[in-house]
């Protein structure tokens, strides 16, 4: 995907965040991945980067924490710990593929099980179900997703979607109607094994959101 995107114009950067089983409960994904913007907007100029149009990207549990990095960019403790002013790890702008969003009747029990860990509780469970954490600050937001998905429910990205609606942030939404989990960039160059999981109608999604993020951030 970072190919894809660097192709594409932009200077991309891959998060290789810890997760279960390493112990790495949260909030440490959030901190790295709150630190990694941090650090990218601090070395801008060198590397030849706007810092006011850095976006996130994830795929499925990835999803769960971009998303989680958008509606939580000002987490006191993390920022505290980070030595972080407000918005310095505010992303611009968010892309979230086929996204695990929430902990509740729609949840990808798996993936919010391991992200609580030994912390597991009904207020963290409560507290990770990000589409009621959408706020007005949440960065303008593109989704896709397949109606058919059989892993990751599509109601995660349309409460997702409708919370961003109710708190009157900008988005785009895309849901496929065929497809399972896990498409990538749905054609052949990720397909595996070949031939399983290519969607000719889905592949179109990377220009779709080549164009959003360009509309949005040229607006900042």
């Amino acid at each position: 995907m970072a190919l894809k995107f660097s192709g594409m114009g932009y200077q991309t950067f891959v998060l290789d965040y810890s997760c279960s089983p390493t112990g790495a409960e949260y909030p440490t994904a959030l901190t790295q991945a709150l630190a990694s913007i941090k650090y990218i907007r601090e070395n801008a100029e060198e590397w030849h980067i706007d810092p006011k149009k850095i976006t996130i990207m994830g795929f499925s549990a990835g999803g769960h924490l971009a998303a989680n990095v958008s509606v939580d960019h000002e987490n006191e403790a993390v920022l505290k710990a980070l030595g972080a002013k407000k918005n310095e790890c505010r992303p611009d702008a968010c892309v979230l593929c086929y996204p695990v969003i929430s902990s509740g009747k729609w949840a990808h029990r798996g993936s919010i099980d391991n992200l609580m860990g030994s912390k597991k509780s009904e207020e963290l469970q409560e507290h990770l179900s990000l589409e009621n954490r959408v706020n007005a600050d949440t960065p303008p937001t593109f989704l896709w997703h397949t109606w058919a998905d059989g892993s990751v429910p599509v109601q995660n990205t349309l409460l997702y979607a409708l919370a961003l609606k109710d708190k009157n942030v900008t988005a785009e939404v895309h849901i496929f109607p065929f497809g399972g989990h896990g498409l990538s960039l749905a054609n052949a160059e990720t397909s595996y094994p070949a031939g399983i999981e290519i969607q000719d109608d889905c592949t179109i999604w990377p220009e779709l959101a080549d164009r959003f993020l360009r509309e949005v951030t040229e607006e900042r």
